[in-house]
């Protein structure tokens, strides 16, 4: 009841993404009208979260991430039947707002439960059925295209996994009951005592369960005032994790074909990095339990930079093909080894009482991150060269990362 949801949702949005420019250019889009339309997906993200944030405030997780699932069934219809492009961009947007919905629910859920001593393994498991819904969805779509020969059938199979998510998520067992009931047991022997109340009171040594109480709730906007310093700093950082990931979604395939490969070549790649990505996300959690956030974050981040710097410089290279395979590799660990960061130290910051709304504004700022590099990298390449592009890709990650080494709060998860 944890991750099955999440899992369902990931995996039918993973199947549909790779089709999308697909749909779009059946109904007459060019190539960039196209890139709009997919985009169309993170844009709904973005101006999403500050609503769900007020929505899982106001409602709850369980409430929140139901109607988000119903709500993105409408989105799916409009993608089956679809007249013009702008129908399409409308449906692809409500499924991105809906995926926002969807995702702050779950992390206020996590942020509020899990106890300190393993709430980075927690969330990485998190973002690993997120990263295990997108990198096996497109192979789904790929067997259903093979059997019915219709992108279509990938925005079925979507909307079957959307219909059996809201069906798990309001006819299975309830952790925020199940939660509440045993908060009000006493822990046995030995049990860890580690965690502040969800109240924000005194640290009792308890591990939080149980619902998040609703007395003296601030409001979105207030709790982005109250939290500004943090913010602007750590939420800033974390942004650049976001932009450079992002990045490299979108720049190995344009430098694969920058330098000549084809699409079968760049594919292979490309499949290869991500399972080494998806293979790392435990890892990531496993780090930062033991030995603190910034033991995952400041390798990720250097990793990634030093990569795409490194990537930058091997375009006119005879052997450019093999450079191109290593760096995307090396990129590659480095994003396995951020998996998670993001989503934990969003919780770390949050206020115990009421994160939802905190987490809203944090997910804004690190979505934007995200959703600003491709319009960074197009911007860059078409006055430049693309050899720039993806070496300002790499001075971001590095000026990440040293924003992480500043901002980090320093602590140990097992002293709490």
């Amino acid at each position: 009841m944890i991750y099955g949801p999440t899992v369902l949702f990931a995996f039918g949005e993973g199947a549909v993404l790779p089709l999308l420019p697909v749909m779009a250019a059946r109904l007459g889009a060019d190539i960039a009208v196209a890139g709009l339309v997919a985009s169309a997906l993170v844009v709904g993200q973005l101006v999403g979260n500050i609503p769900a944030g007020w929505a899982v405030a106001r409602f709850g997780e369980r409430a929140t991430m139901a109607a988000a699932g119903v709500v993105a069934l409408a989105g799916v219809a409009g993608l089956l039947w679809a007249p013009n492009i702008g129908v399409l961009a409308a449906s692809v947007l409500i499924v991105g707002f809906c995926a926002a919905a969807f995702g702050l629910a779950r992390h206020s859920f996590m942020a509020t439960r899990v106890p300190l001593v393993f709430r980075a393994r927690a969330l990485s498991l998190l973002g690993g059925t997120f990263r295990l819904g997108l990198f096996a969805g497109p192979f789904a779509a790929a067997a259903l295209l093979l059997l019915f020969d219709d992108e279509r059938a990938a925005v079925w199979f979507f909307g079957v996994c959307l219909i059996a998510c809201v069906l798990l998520v309001l006819l299975g067992p309830d952790p925020e009951a199940q939660l509440a009931a045993r908060s009000t047991a006493t822990p046995p022997a030995g049990h860890s005592r580690y965690s502040r109340h969800a109240d924000g009171g005194e640290d009792s040594g308890e591990p939080v369960t149980g619902s998040i109480p609703t007395q003296s709730r601030a409001g979105v906007f207030r709790t982005m005032w109250a939290h500004r310093d943090v913010l602007a700093r750590l939420g800033l950082a974390a942004a650049s994790v976001s932009a450079v990931r992002s990045a490299r979604q979108l720049v190995l395939p344009l430098w694969g074909v920058s330098i000549g490969l084809d699409a079968a070549t760049i594919a292979l790649v490309v499949g290869i990095s991500g399972a080494i990505d998806f293979a790392l996300f435990y890892a990531s959690g496993q780090v930062m339990d033991r030995f603190g956030r910034l033991w995952a974050a400041l390798p990720a981040m250097t990793l990634m930079g030093l990569g795409f710097l490194a990537l930058s410089a091997t375009h006119d290279l005879a052997d450019a093909d093999v450079w191109f395979a290593v760096f995307a590799m090396v990129v590659s660990v480095g994003n396995g080894l951020s998996s998670g960061i993001l989503l934990t130290l969003g919780a770390d910051t949050a206020p115990p009482a009421n994160p939802a709304p905190y987490l809203g504004s944090w997910r804004t700022l690190t979505d934007a991150g995200g959703a600003a590099t491709p319009l960074l990298v197009s911007g860059v390449t078409a006055v430049w060269s693309i050899s720039g592009a993806v070496a300002l890709v790499g001075v971001i990650g590095l000026v990440g990362a040293v924003a992480l080494t500043r901002f980090i709060p320093r602590f140990s998860p097992r002293r709490g």
